[in-house]
């Protein structure tokens, strides 16, 4: 394999396929990943996806808290090429300036389209019937570099932030190694983004999570599955809030019904009327409680109680 020196910046689990396809076939000299964070109730410091493969290989490891003032050390390892796949921090001119081959971004949709930090979570709560991965050469905007190359997927009715998670990232650690040649030689091309179809796909805000009954049946559902199973959807039943991971669309008609009222509990989960039909949570996490199948937490409840309840999106 061609022994070009190559930096690797990136965080979460998604990044991990891509730096080991890296480790196999190139030199990695350098991993960039954000600082260790503390997390729970105990405040326990946690590895990033990322630092746990740099360090199992032994790879110099650089942990900048603000990569624009703080960079000098990664230079200084006279990187060829360096590839990103979803950091978290905007790289400044002088990094994206200095690899003779460029800064090569891995990201998570079909560019213009859906550039930002949660492209995976808005392209299924948009509606999106595909997606895929665009390698990309970076510049100093978001996600706003010549494309290089592009593979799509399929969305699946049935797919969760999860399940497109992770064939994606899969995706990404494909087209990379198939890409980086054409980079390496020279031959690689460069297509400039469409202005005209450019679409954001912004954090996940809190607010996002909550579940609005007015919407219709098939946007719920996508926003059910868009954010499971993180951070998870939210409403409030009988006072008590609830997370929802996922959810079927019946053939009930409910145009004539309050949105947010329990129409049915059914075996399987709590039918809640919206604008046109009725959506049946499956998968659900009550407060204080695990996660659990629906079906279980509706053998423990009388019926009575909540059939004409209205369901709330928060408090």
């Amino acid at each position: 394999m061609e022994q070009v020196k190559v930096v690797f910046m990136g965080t979460p689990d998604f990044s991990v396929p891509v730096l080991e396809g890296l480790i196999e076939n190139y030199q990695v000299i350098g991993v960039v990943t954000q600082p260790d964070r503390r997390v729970g109730r105990r405040q326990e410091v946690v590895f990033s996806p990322v630092k746990e493969v740099a360090l199992k290989h032994q790879i110099s490891l650089f942990q900048p808290e603000k990569i624009r003032s703080n960079y000098d050390d990664i230079l200084a390892l006279e990187p060829d090429i360096i590839i990103t796949c979803a950091y978290g921090q905007i790289i400044p001119k002088e990094i994206l300036e200095y690899p003779k081959y460029g800064c090569i971004n891995v990201h998570a949709s079909l560019l213009p389209k859906l550039r930002g930090g949660a492209p995976i979570h808005h392209a299924i709560i948009d509606g999106y019937d595909k997606t895929g991965i665009t390698i990309m050469y970076m510049d100093e905007a978001m996600d706003s570099g010549d494309i290089i190359s592009q593979r799509e997927t399929k969305i699946l009715d049935t797919d969760t932030v999860e399940s497109l998670h992770d064939r994606l990232s899969r995706l990404g650690r494909e087209l990379l190694m198939d890409t980086l040649p054409s980079i390496l030689d020279g031959s690689a091309k460069r297509i400039k983004q469409d202005l005209a179809s450019v679409t954001y796909a912004y954090n996940i805000q809190r607010e996002e999570e909550y579940l609005d009954f007015n919407k219709t049946s098939l946007e719920l559902y996508n926003q059910i599955r868009g954010l499971s199973p993180f951070p998870g959807s939210s409403c409030i039943i009988n006072d008590k809030e609830f997370k929802v991971y996922f959810a079927r669309i019946s053939s009930v008609r409910s145009s004539s019904y309050v949105p947010g009222e329990i129409l049915h509990i059914y075996k399987d989960g709590i039918g809640i009327a919206t604008k046109d039909y009725e959506i049946v949570l499956l998968d659900i996490k009550p407060f204080g409680k695990k996660r659990m199948l629906a079906s279980s937490f509706v053998n423990g409840i009388k019926k009575e109680e909540y059939i004409g309840k209205v369901v709330y999106g928060r408090k």
